[in-house]
């Protein structure tokens, strides 16, 4: 062959999409395939299949199996005479490289593929139990299997069906599979089966006719003992059949296997038995079945054996599965079982899963699912155990958007199709979408994408999977509103009646006023209602998704009746996706943020993108100087000091905002990935905001008695949780105040103005008023109660000289400026240094102390009738615990380590882990005891609007607290017992460190 003639077939092949056209001229130079380089039809025939070098290398194979030279000839001359043949058998061989492997194995078979008559286009069980009825035993059922899938394939990817009516034609086969096998078992032991009566109950994609190429097909058995025979004896040979017919068309031979049987559905799955008589079935399902179990029974249809008794068994169940969205926790049930399904997908194959994968099929039908029990209680058309009908029936009857069906429809097919292509290749079981360029390549020509194939896979598979997912949601609150809003005549919408049966599925508890709520938000022609009529439907999955979606739909409206008329409002939360999303989790989390921002309804501008500043909190200096300005402005020390409420309240919501945010997560903000870090900008937001408001409230009280200034220094030492910048939303701030006078000033003058300005900040604070308290506590200062609230640095200087006890060297050891004098504020904690971080640390009696103090307030503090391992203070394993362990470290070790010198408790143990005073993984179990306990605390003030130490006992509120902490729907347990393993391993940690350490 000439230079010129190849470089001529090589630019042929490459045009007709070979992508290895060197190899491809090599086989084509062959004597055997003169005729197929010579004929243009056939190469072109080739180049329009999924892979046109695996189908000229299949067909290599095939025409190289041909027993004869006359059968050779014969399969080449029918390929260029026949276009029906060449494109059945070309693209079989083009998509599927087991296909070309059982045609090598059987040259004859691919005459099955040469009739193209009306008859052949659709097959039915009919059609393919006479195709698998010669086979006598399990290697000739395969064969005959693998010729009648072949036929099926054929038609596939010629476009003749489309992948619905291949997926029933595949459950046709596999139907007749079954019957096919259970004949041979039946014949194998006569004896056996004419002592009962078995049904097979196809249940699954095989039951729902949308099966997979390659799928486990689920089945149920149900049997009754025929006229002599007892029930057990009928029950022992009926486990035979079935086993047996289980065997036949899973165990692998010389020709493969078929596929797996697989009988987990049935009543207590693997642990059951087999087979049960009805009333058995009966009996399970009205007593123990669990809600999932009849969401698998939408799909179950009789499909071999005695079909009176399987018409029986669905006849007596079907009622039963209507009655499945009555049961108490219909819906978490349901999307508990969805949920568990993703979290056990590979976290590396999330992104691949075709089938489980968010946005996959598997949401889809779950959509469908859910649906269908909720309202086809009491409408019979929606009764259809296959995915794509039931759909269709849901939007005749105005569940679902027409328009919104037609496109979940068009995504549902994709995606089947999609994984009916994948499977073929190999048939394999697999939904997961390969990774070889290679192989997308296939999928893409495959489904007709032939312009650059991979990255049109990758687009079209992007594409419908955001579809599946945002009409996911969209399906289930849609027609609430059209039940509600009062649209234009004619439009199909649901009853009153239907929309409350959605809302209680959805887990509304007072649907009533959850109407009541739409109505009121979504009625009416004005362009609010518009608005809001768009926004609804995401809103109310976002309040489904949560703990409380009735409250969350209550202040939704709340908001909205405030800020309605507010030009801005509604165009934020529509024009910027992510207020819309925030707001709904803010409102739907608990009482604290929702309260906070119905008192200033204008900060839901905070939780859009835009100038409003975001969710990030801010400086001390910046809310100093905002604070401080609002004071200046005001005519006296009450209106300066409520001014300054209102900032905290609005920083408040900002601060409980980004930490909802943060801890739940949204589309667009995923959770925080360390919750340390979360709870560290928590806490220090809290206590910025704290310091921030003191210092404006001790300047109101000042400049209204004293002008500019106060006839003393004076300065506000935050302490505990304040002074460690680890505030909670229901913290109080300790305090100690320190004065000294002025030059000039008399001590008891400036003892008198120190007083009232500390009785006045207290009074201020103190005023009713909707806004959070912020208490002032100063009893860590010395002689507790019964000391002066505040005294000079002197005082300080000669008590802690002469009387201080270890308690109050300990306390001091969180000790910071928060406000007043800066100067005098660093001359105390140059005085206290000494005491905190005592030279050469503590001596044994010192230690002992200690640790009799801590014992003796374990066993007098903790209220009457808590549990001791759910308490987040005083528990094992809780606050206390951490942070003596920790302060014990400091000061027998902060003289020499400066690390340790900080009044923050988890830098204080990083520290200390960083000396080699603690281990490692020591310093980590107690960090995540702390962090844990802390958020807890955070999560029952929000939840609550009150503070607690320990969880609430009220199931929402509980499962509230549980989001926060990332525990999703009925995972309350799981939460409580991961607290008390974290707890008990910390209190391990304190018993060596603390007490023997």
């Amino acid at each position: 062959m000439t230079p010129g003639r190849r470089s001529s077939t090589f630019t042929r092949l490459l045009r007709h999409g070979f992508t290895d056209p060197s190899g491809a001229e090599r086989l084509l130079d062959s004597p055997e395939l003169a005729l197929v380089k010579a004929d243009p039809v056939l190469l072109e025939a080739l180049g329009a299949t999924a892979d046109p070098d695996l189908a000229l290398r299949g067909l290599v194979r095939l025409l190289e199996a041909q027993p004869a030279p006359t059968d050779h000839r014969e399969l080449l001359d029918t390929l260029i005479a026949a276009k029906p043949l060449r494109d059945r058998l070309l693209g079989v061989l083009g998509a599927s490289a087991a296909l070309a492997d059982h045609l090598a194995r059987h040259p004859h078979d691919w005459q099955e593929l040469v009739t193209y008559e009306p008859r052949d286009l659709h097959p039915g069980v009919t059609e393919f139990e006479r195709g698998l009825a010669e086979a006598t035993d399990q290697v000739e059922l395969r064969v005959a299997y693998r010729r009648c899938l072949l036929s099926i394939a054929a038609r596939d990817v010629c476009g003749t069906t489309d992948v619905t009516q291949t997926a029933a034609e595949l459950a046709d086969l596999a139907t007749a599979t079954l019957r096919a096998a259970l004949a041979m078992a039946e014949k194998e032991a006569p004896q056996d089966a004419q002592a009962c009566r078995l049904a097979v109950i196809a249940m699954g994609k095989c039951g729902g006719h949308e099966l997979n190429y390659v799928s486990d097909v689920d089945v149920i058995f149900v049997a009754e003992p025929t006229q002599g025979t007892d029930e057990t004896k009928a029950l022992r040979s009926a486990t035979k059949l079935a086993s047996h017919m289980m065997r036949i068309c899973s165990e692998t031979t010389i020709e493969g296997s078929i596929w797996p049987v697989d009988a987990n559905l049935r009543p207590e799955g693997r642990n059951g038995p087999l087979v049960r008589t009805l009333s058995s079935h009966l009996a399970y399902y009205q007593r123990w079945a669990k809600t999932w179990e009849f969401q698998a029974l939408l799909k179950a249809r009789p499909v071999a054996g005695d079909k009176e008794l399987g018409e029986a068994y669905t006849d007596a169940l079907t009622p039963m599965v209507w009655q499945a969205a009555d049961r108490e926790n219909f819906v978490p049930d349901v999307q508990k079982m969805r949920r568990r399904v993703v979290e056990n997908i590979p976290p590396a194959e999330i992104d691949r899963e075709l089938k489980l994968g968010p946005g996959g099929l598997r949401d889809v039908e779950f959509a469908v699912q859910l649906l269908q029990l909720v309202h086809g209680r009491t409408d019979q058309t929606l009764r259809s155990g296959t995915t794509l009908k039931a759909l269709q029936a849901l939007a005749t009857g105005g569940y679902v958007g027409r328009e919104d069906a037609a496109r979940l429809d068009e995504a549902y097919r994709f995606l089947r199709e999609l994984e009916h292509r994948i499977q073929l290749f190999q048939l394999r079981r697999t939904h997961l979408v390969p990774e070889a360029e290679e192989d997308l390549r296939r999928l893409g020509r495959s489904l007709g994408l032939r312009t650059d194939p991979v990255a049109g896979l990758r687009r079209e598979w992007k594409r419908h999977t955001g579809v599946v997912r945002r009409l996911h949601e969209k399906i289930f609150y849609r027609p609430l509103l059209d039940a509600v809003a009062q649209l234009a005549p004619g439009e199909t919408r649901l009853s009153a009646e239907a929309a409350r049966a959605r809302l209680v599925a959805l887990g509304y508890a007072d649907p009533a006023a959850a109407l009541r709520h739409l109505e009121a938000l979504a009625s009416g022609v004005t362009r609010k209602a518009a608005i809001q009529r768009t926004l609804l439907p995401v809103l109310l999955g976002w309040f489904a998704d949560s703990a409380d979606p009735d409250a969350g739909l209550l202040n939704f409206r709340k908001v909205s009746d405030a800020l309605g008329k507010t030009p801005w409002y509604l165009r934020l939360l529509r024009d910027e996706g992510a207020a819309a999303e925030n707001l709904a989790r803010v409102l739907s989390a608990g009482r604290l943020a929702p309260d906070l921002l119905l008192r200033a309804p204008e900060a839901v501008a905070l939780l859009g993108d835009g100038d409003a500043g975001g969710l990030e909190p801010r400086g001390r200096a910046q809310l100093e100087q905002e604070i401080t300005a609002a004071v200046n402005r005001a005519e006296n020390a009450e209106q300066g000091v409520t001014a300054a409420r209102g900032v905290r309240r609005r920083e408040l919501f900002r601060t409980a905002a980004a930490d909802i945010v943060g801890s739940y997560g949204t589309e667009t903000t995923p959770a925080e990935p360390d919750e340390g870090v979360l709870l560290d900008r928590t806490g220090n937001a809290i206590s910025d905001l704290t310091a921030a408001t003191l210092a404006g409230t001790l300047r109101a009280v000042v400049r209204e008695t004293w002008g500019d200034t106060l006839p003393t220094k004076f300065a506000i030492i935050g302490m505990g949780r304040f002074g460690g910048h680890e505030l909670g939303y229901g913290s109080d701030a300790d305090v100690l105040f320190v004065h000294e006078p002025r030059e000039g000033v008399d001590e008891h003058e400036a003892a008198k103005a120190a007083n009232k300005v500390v009785a006045e900040m207290r009074r201020l604070l103190q005023l009713p008023s909707a806004d959070p308290p912020l208490l002032i506590d100063a009893d860590l200062r010395p002689e507790g109660k019964s000391g002066p609230l505040v005294r000079t640095l002197k005082s300080y200087e000669a008590y802690y000289r002469r009387w201080s006890l270890g308690w109050e060297s300990q306390a001091l050891l969180r000790a910071e400026p928060v406000a007043g004098d800066a100067e005098l504020g660093r001359r105390f904690m140059t005085l206290i240094d000494p005491l905190r971080y005592p030279a050469h640390g503590l001596d044994d009696d010192a230690v002992r102390e200690i640790r009799r103090l801590k014992a003796r307030m374990e066993s007098e503090r903790l209220p009457r009738g808590a549990d001791p391992k759910l308490h987040t203070k005083l528990g094992p394993g809780g606050l206390s615990d951490v942070e003596w362990t920790v302060q014990l470290l400091q000061l027998r070790h902060a003289w020499e380590v400066p690390g340790l010198r900080t009044p923050r408790t988890r830098e204080a143990l990083a520290a200390a882990r960083e000396a080699g005073l603690i281990g490692a993984e020591d310093a980590a179990v107690l960090d995540e005891a702390w962090v844990l306990a802390s958020r807890v605390r955070n999560a029952v003030m929000l939840v609550r609007g009150r503070a607690g130490d320990t969880f609430p006992t009220e199931p929402r509120e509980l499962a509230a607290v549980g989001r926060y902490l990332g525990y999703g729907e009925g995972r309350a347990g799981d939460m409580l017992d991961a607290y008390r393993r974290t707890a008990r391993r910390a209190r391990t940690v304190v018993d060596e460190l603390f007490y023997a350490g």
